[in-house]
């Protein structure tokens, strides 16, 4: 993942998405480079129903597998396009390198998309470089507190789903998103928070809390996911549940340019 928790005391500089529209986007139609480097770890997305793992989550890692934070403190509001075009890239490069059939997940900031249609040529030459498929790319939505007007997001994701890329809301049921966003957004799928999943197995009310949002997002056509699993009672509730879709360090800890699989005992 590319930018998940994040908050305002780790970048301070961050951007809304009114001063997003404002600013020129000079480093990307400029082709300014980045002043550091980085590369991503990814971590399986799990199908318990097919038992098989159905796609990847990039997540940003320094050169030799520092943690994230290391990179995210340098982002700033004059170079968070050009990071967001890089990681882009990066994953789908490392994507096709290792001849990925599954989904490659990258997650982006609203904030960080100036313009959809100019913003997203970077993503379709990669992939016409790496020669990989753009109906295999979901983009994950990562919900920030500064999404106070959903305008601009709901502009990012009609445009990308017209390409023929996949959006989810990522986090969901934690922070800012609402209810409302799979009305006025119509993702093809959510992931639930982890925080809505830690315990799950022991926490009545999580279950009924899910066991709402499984049946809405099948009225609404919404694939969900659930985030952050790290223990077998948790998978399994949470497959009770319905939601077979699943990800966490119980299938697999996020792996440093490499693209994990899954012990078949893992969905026993």
């Amino acid at each position: 993942m590319t930018f998940k928790n994040l908050t305002t005391t780790e970048l301070p500089l961050f951007i809304t998405e009114e001063n997003a529209r404002a600013l020129p986007c000079e480093g990307c139609r400029n082709g300014e480079a980045l002043e550091f480097d980085f590369s991503m770890a990814f971590q399986p997305l799990v199908d318990l129903a097919g038992k098989r793992v159905f796609g990847y989550e990039g997540l940003v890692r320094g050169l030799k597998n520092e943690p994230a934070g290391m990179i995210i403190s340098q982002i700033t509001a004059r170079n968070i396009y050009r990071f967001d075009q890089v990681c882009r890239v990066k994953a789908i490069a490392l994507a096709a390198k290792a001849n990925l059939r599954e989904r490659l997940n990258i997650n982006f900031l609203p904030g960080a998309v100036y313009k959809p249609d100019i913003c997203i040529r970077t993503t379709l030459a990669a992939a016409e470089k790496y020669q990989f498929p753009c109906e295999n790319i979901t983009f994950e939505v990562v919900e920030s507190e500064h999404i106070r007007d959903t305008s601009h997001l709901q502009k990012i994701i009609e445009y990308y789903k017209e390409i023929g890329f996949n959006v989810a809301l990522d986090d969901f049921g934690s922070g800012y998103a609402n209810l409302d966003w799979l009305a006025e957004l119509e993702p093809d799928s959510i992931k639930v928070d982890m925080n809505l999943i830690r315990s799950i197995d022991t926490n009545s009310r999580k279950k009924q809390i899910l066991a709402a949002l499984t049946a809405l997002c099948g009225d609404l056509n919404i694939g969900i996911l659930a985030e952050g699993v790290e223990t077998k009672a948790e998978r399994d509730t949470l497959a009770e549940l319905g939601i077979t879709h699943q990800q966490g360090y119980y299938f697999s800890p996020p792996q440093f340019e490499v693209f994990p699989r899954v012990s078949q005992e893992k969905y026993r």
